[in-house]
């Protein structure tokens, strides 16, 4: 899978965890150096309290565009330490 926006990919893993129709790459699959600090945060009732990050690439800001759980709750365990996206980003095989 591969999750790309604004012509450059963000993160690409064969290794993916699907939970409600979204793709969780590992941690490792994640191109960092196009995340920025996000300080929002939502909470799931089955995950836990989930985190976010903003992608800045070329100039253009995607305010909090990729979330993660760093501790999720023992139902979403599979998920902790990866990675999902939104707000245009297109993830695609």
């Amino acid at each position: 899978m591969k999750a790309v926006w604004n012509g450059v990919t963000l993160a690409e893993s064969s290794d993916t965890v699907v939970v409600e129709g979204n793709h969780y790459f590992p941690a490792e699959a994640l191109n960092k150096q196009y995340t920025t600090f996000s300080n929002h945060v939502s909470r799931c009732p089955w995950k836990g309290e989930a985190k976010y990050l903003s992608l800045l690439i070329n100039g253009e800001m995607n305010p909090d565009a990729v979330w993660y759980y760093p501790d999720p709750l023992p139902a979403a365990a599979e998920i902790k330490g990866r990675y999902a996206f939104w707000k245009g980003v297109k993830v695609t095989e």
